[in-house]
Order: structure tokens, then sequence, then C-alpha cells
């Protein structure tokens, strides 16, 4: 299970999230009640205007028609309006007209936009005496149109800052995690140096005594020391850049299991199966390869308890393009490692390779985190769960370049 620690930033980021939702909301929220009130207050505009034009058209009084023209008719310079008389535009105003066009064009352009103003709004109706009816047709202004489409682009604005906000918070939390691996993996390279180089003091004593000449102690000494070689040069490589070699994969993957073999319960059956060539190559760095797949099957001989069957595939998979690479990817080869065990339920086949996940009693939970990064960080290759049911197995997929 994972750590608090995770939980809690979990619950954080949950809380932040619906925090940026609910101010989201209340903003478009608002501005749409600003829309409405801005429409509404157009179409009373638009109602005045038809009805200073119905009273200019059949009052005889004078003395208010200059102010009546320059206060409501001419005033409006903002909302694009149309009078027709039902079968002829009488007059337009405040339209969006293309500069530089002859009559014919601008009456064209004229025409269109009645089109779209019968579309967006009904005409408000002028009756003018003797029966005969004029047309206001309008649509809304600049203004009303650019705050109906300011909260999508405020939205816009709100998720892009999210998401900046989020890559910078992803890239510095990794950067602050690649400080603690390294760090973590040269301390624990430098506290091994010190024990290890006395074992190789005690095995030269061992072997030139004459009492443990002859003692198989000292060979089994040797192969322990070895061992803890082999560890200290893992973590050695961890935060430096690791030299890749076209390894034998089929060889190099025997190997690696040979000696896991030896040191787990003889229930657990390992086979190694290939489609490829036995001599088929991989880039590989050995070292942290063989801690991979050893930390992978130490992981399912424990999810088996001891018992059962964990079989290794070699085959070759169609290699993945990525669109920021301009070169033609490499031929990739993959690593199948399937056992028997309990199974990983589908909401957690991400999770396992998070630090601190483990169901274990003792445990820290970074073997599968571990094996991820270094197969995605240093061989530029794949590690995920291909499969898992449960109660019948899992079976994991490393991808490597060859």
């Amino acid at each position: 299970m994972l750590p608090p620690l995770y939980d809690q930033n979990s619950r954080v980021k949950l809380l932040v999230l619906l925090l940026a939702l609910l101010i989201a909301g209340a903003t478009v929220a608002y501005t749409n009640v600003l829309v409405q009130r801005l429409s509404e207050r157009e179409e009373h505009q638009v109602a005045m205007y038809a009805r200073t034009l119905r009273y200019l058209i059949s009052t005889e009084d004078t003395n208010n028609l200059q102010f009546l023209q320059e206060q409501i008719i001419e005033a409006n310079t903002t909302i694009p309006v149309i009078l027709t008389n039902g079968t002829s535009i009488i007059d337009a105003r405040n339209l969006d007209l293309s500069r530089g066009l002859s009559r014919a064009d601008s009456v064209r352009q004229v025409q269109q936009a009645l089109v779209a103003m019968q579309q967006r709004h009904p005409p408000v109706e002028i009756e003018l005496p003797g029966n005969a009816r004029n047309y206001v047709f309008y649509q809304d202004s600049r203004l009303l149109q650019q705050l109906r489409t300011y909260p999508l682009v405020q939205l816009g604005i709100i998720a892009s800052l999210a998401l900046m906000a989020y890559v910078s918070f992803s890239y510095s939390r990794r950067a602050e995690q690649n400080q603690v691996w390294v760090g973590l993996a040269k301390e624990t390279a430098h506290q091994l140096g010190t024990p290890l180089s006395s074992l190789v003091g005690w095995q030269s004593y061992l072997r030139e005594s004459e009492r443990f000449r002859d003692e198989p102690i000292t060979e089994e000494l040797g192969k322990d020391i070895k061992r803890l070689e082999i560890i200290t040069e893992r973590f050695s490589n961890i935060g430096s850049v690791p030299v890749l070699r076209a390894e034998n994969l089929y060889h190099t993957t025997h190997n690696a299991i040979a000696y896991l073999e030896a040191r787990v319960s003889r229930k657990v059956k390992f086979s190694i199966e290939t489609e490829l060539p036995l001599d088929a190559p991989a880039l590989l760095n050995v070292p942290l390869f063989d801690w991979v797949v050893e930390n992978i099957c130490k992981n399912a001989v424990d999810a088996m308890e001891g018992r059962g069957s964990i079989t290794l595939r070699l085959r070759r998979v169609r290699p993945s393009r990525q669109w920021w690479r301009r070169r033609a990817p490499r031929p990739q080869v993959a690593l199948d490692i399937t056992d028997t065990g309990k199974g990983i339920p589908k909401n957690k086949l991400e999770t396992v390779f998070l630090p601190g996940y483990t169901t274990k009693r003792r445990g820290w939970g970074l073997g599968l985190a571990l094996a991820r990064r270094i197969i995605e960080n240093y061989h530029e290759g794949r590690l995920f769960i291909k499969a898992s049911e449960v109660g019948k197995g899992t079976t994991f997929r490393l991808v490597l370049n060859q």
C-alpha cells in the first residue's frame, strides 16, 4: 500500500482541482449573467430606436425632431441595425463593411448581414400610418459578442495555467526524486565499499592459510564477494550515464535467473522460451538489466508464496515511433516475465510502479519503481504490465532496443 504521504498529496491535488473548478464555474456563471443583462439592454435600445423612428415618421411636431435624431438615432454607434420596409433596405447603421468596395458589392454585403440578423433575432415592427410597416433588424454589438466568448477564453487561460503548473510541479518533483535516487544509490555504493574491501582481504588470508586453503568456504566467500561487487556497480551506475552495449539477450537473461534460481525455493520452476535467434543482441547495461530481472522475479516469487512457475519469453516487437523523433525507430525486442501468482487488480496496474507501494509487511516498495526507472531512463525502453488476472498471474514486459 502507498505511504500516507502519497495519499495526502492525492487529497491536496483533488482539493486544488475542485477549488479551481469552483472558481471557474462561478466566473463563467457571473459572466453569463452580465451577457444576459447586456443583451436585454441592447434589445431595449433597439426597441427604443424603432419607437423613435415611428415617432419621427408620424409626428408633425418639428421641435423635438433634432433632439430625437441626435440623442437616440445617431447615438447608437455600437448595435448594428438595418431598417427595411419588408422588401427593400431603407437604412443601415454600424455594419462592419469592407472598405473600398463598389456600391453593388456594398449592397451585397448589407444583404448578407440582413440574412444573418434574420437568423439571430426577430425584427422589431414599426407601425406606420396607412397600415404600412417597417422592420428593424439587429444583431449583437461587438462588445456583446466578445463578452459571450470571454468565458471560453478565460477557461482556456485557466486550463493553460493549470497545465503549466502541473508540468512544472511534475518536473520539479521528478528532479527531486532523481536527486533522492542518486544520493541514496551513491551513498549505498560508498557504504558497501569498506566492508567489501575487508572481505577481499579476508578471502586472501584464507587462501594463503594452510588450514582453510582447500575449504569450500573460501570459494563460497569469493562468490559472495563477486556478488557484492556487482551490487556496488549497480548502485554506482545510478545517476550516471551507463554504457549500453549490444549483449546476447538470451545468455544475459539466463545468467540473471541462474543466480536467483539457486537462492529461492525449489518449488519455483524457472524456464526460458525464445522466438529470437540465440545470438540475438539487445542494447544493455548488464548489471542494471540483471537488477531489473531479479526485482521482477523476486516479486513474482513473493506473489506465488514460494510455489509456482516463472516463464521468461523473448520475442520481437514492432518498434514504437515517437512523433518528436525524425529518425526511424530502432528494432526492438521484448522480454515477457510471466508468473502464476496472485495477480494484480486492474486499478493497481500503474500504482505498483509508484515509489513506496508495497503489499509486504516489510519492504520499502522501491523495487518496481527502480526497475522502471532503469529501463526507461537508462535503456530508453519500456517496462509495463502486459496482462494480469487476479488468482492466475501477471506478465511484465520489458521492451529494449537492438
